[in-house]
């Protein structure tokens, strides 16, 4: 039996980037880019005023001058005109170019306006420059802003805007068919009867990859072997990246998948791994066509395997060429600080759902949640993250750091 880090190794090696395309910016939200997007001029592009008020001489101002004759206002947009005269100022906005014979800003809270004369009512600062955002202070032209593995969030849509990158080249969306398998289960509409519960794992699953910038379309098939192989068929022809089956991946006389996707010519790589929750997992890849997640089918346990493979897994197929390294890099766990003892004695990785927080000293400490076993799905709101026990030792004691994956 596999161990965690030797499934993973067997995924990510399938892992191909996906082929890139150019969509327009409001289209790029959540994509990841596979291109260097780079300054077109100086940010800011020129001495910007950075609070409404007058823009004045340091120099007159440190040399005693504290009235200012208004010569005239300077708003953000318009051309900007010099001062004229070190006796006088330019009443200023928020964004404006900063008039050239100024070096110093002062807010309109430290100075009185009368007849239009400004009165300073603070002393001067030791060197000019206060309240200015100098040009290029925060990047240079033809300095890189953005690099290719970067995930476009509004931020970094923001920073394309500005340099007028109306489109990008983006890696395309990995396209995932989740699909949910059981007799068992019925529509979110539906009032179940008393031997049926409603689907869930394939809506948590679709959050879970969408936050991932993939494309995911639902599926559910029944356990019938006949209608399982049709449907089955379909999906795995259908132009997917990945396939992922929530379900029947175990030994039971309805769990089908296994022999039905090595008859379907889906080549398996691993079944099982030395986990808890999650042992049943299955995975493998059809030449010419998608890889295949068998995930088990609790609640838990489909989550959990989910983040820990699936996650990584689409991380990397939507890297450029050349960022897979940053990819895996984001996505390592980091230590976190056992606040309770936890005792396991199956020589198993566990994977313990916690809530993560911050102490006074930086420390993140890591707080167990309490989870009925692997069916309680209600064991995993508010929790933040899962922590990856060893199989050893049998008691892991408060206080001791252990590997946390962000949920």
């Amino acid at each position: 039996m596999l161990t965690p880090a030797e499934a993973t190794a067997r995924v990510l090696a399938t892992a191909r980037p996906l082929p890139t395309e150019t969509v327009a910016l409001p289209h790029a939200a959540g994509r990841i880019l596979a291109e260097t997007l780079t300054a077109d001029r100086d940010f800011p592009p020129f001495n910007r005023v950075a609070m409404d008020g007058i823009a004045v001489a340091h120099a007159a101002w440190a040399g005693g001058q504290t009235e200012f004759e208004i010569q005239h206002a300077q708003y953000a947009g318009a051309p900007p005109r010099p001062l004229l005269s070190p006796r006088q100022a330019v009443e200023v906005m928020t964004g404006a170019v900063l008039p050239a014979g100024t070096d110093v800003v002062v807010r309109y809270e430290d100075i009185l306006l009368h007849d239009n004369r400004a009165t300073v009512q603070i002393p001067p600062p030791e060197a000019p420059g206060v309240n200015i955002h100098h040009q290029a202070a925060d990047r240079r032209a033809g300095e890189a802003l953005l690099l290719p593995g970067t995930r476009l969030g509004p931020a970094e849509l923001a920073v394309a805007a500005t340099v007028g990158a109306a489109e990008m080249q983006v890696t395309r969306a990995a396209r995932v068919a989740v699909v949910s398998t059981g007799d068992e289960l019925v529509g979110i509409q539906e009032t179940p009867l008393p031997h049926q519960i409603r689907r869930s794992n394939a809506y948590a699953l679709q959050a879970l990859f969408g936050q991932q910038g993939a494309d995911v379309s639902l599926f559910h098939l029944p356990d019938a072997l006949d209608e399982l192989r049709d449907g089955l068929t379909k999906i795995l022809g259908a132009g997917f990246d990945a396939v992922v089956l929530s379900g029947a991946v175990s030994k039971g006389r309805a769990d089908h998948l296994p022999g039905l996707l090595r008859e379907l010519h889906v080549r398996e790589i691993f079944h099982e791994v030395q986990q808890r929750p999650g042992k049943p997992l299955w995975f493998g890849a059809r030449a010419g066509g998608p890889v295949v997640f068998g995930l088990p089918g609790n609640p838990v346990s489909t989550f959990i395997t989910a983040c820990r493979y699936v996650r990584p897994w689409l991380r990397a197929v939507q890297q450029p060429e050349g960022a897979a390294e940053a990819a895996a890099t984001d996505e390592a766990p980091q230590p976190a600080v056992l606040t309770a003892n936890i005792n396991f004695k199956p020589p198993l990785t566990h994977f313990v759902p916690v809530r993560l927080a911050v102490d006074a000293e930086g420390r993140r400490l890591a707080t167990p949640l309490r989870v009925g076993g692997s069916g309680d799905m209600m064991g995993l709101v508010g929790a933040t993250a899962f922590l990856e026990l060893p199989p050893e030792p049998a008691v892991f004691a408060a206080g001791s750091a252990w590997p946390a994956w962000a949920l």
